[in-house]
């Protein structure tokens, strides 16, 4: 260790640097995966002039629920990657995958839990997943994953300030 800077739990030396553990990159994972989706939902019903689900009553319930499960789809899908000794990007594209789908069964899902007719459930199914909605999922979770891959993958060291760990004072 380098002017006395406490040990990890592993015993590793926090200043040699190494990878982000696994549950940590899973994290940032989810937290960028939600705000992209969010954002990109966002941003492309605002540049279509629609709704993300335009189907006539079935209210806020199907789309949260949607976030939800396609959070744990891809949250689910990109742990298994992170755990291998050095994950492959494919990984990423595998979460946005698992999301894209979550997302349709939560819609789904959340439709009939509405007291939607399973015709409309399927009807706001269908219109997200052949829509520009369904790829901005899709791409967040990718992208999502990918940045979650990477820093596994990266031999990057934890943010250093100039000041710290000066032994001149």
């Amino acid at each position: 260790m380098t002017g006395g800077a406490p040990a990890e739990p592993d015993g590793s030396d926090p200043e040699a640097g190494g990878p982000v553990r696994p549950p940590l990159a899973l994290g940032y994972g989810v937290v960028g995966f939600v705000a992209l989706s969010i954002c990109g939902l966002g941003v492309a019903s605002l540049i279509l002039d629609e709704d993300v689900i335009s189907v006539p009553g079935l209210g806020p319930i199907p789309g949260i629920l949607g976030m939800i499960v396609a959070t744990a789809g891809f949250a689910g899908a990109l742990w298994p990657a992170l755990r291998r000794p050095r994950p492959s990007f494919v990984g990423a594209l595998v979460a946005g995958l698992a999301a894209f789908l979550g997302y349709l069964a939560g819609v789904w899902s959340g439709g009939l839990l509405a007291g939607a007719d399973p015709a409309a459930a399927t009807a706001a199914v269908g219109r997200v997943a052949t829509s520009w909605f369904g790829l901005v999922l899709a791409v967040a979770g990718a992208v999502a994953g990918w940045g979650a891959i990477a820093l596994v993958r990266t031999r990057a060291h934890r943010p250093h300030w100039p000041w710290e760990g000066d032994e001149d004072e």
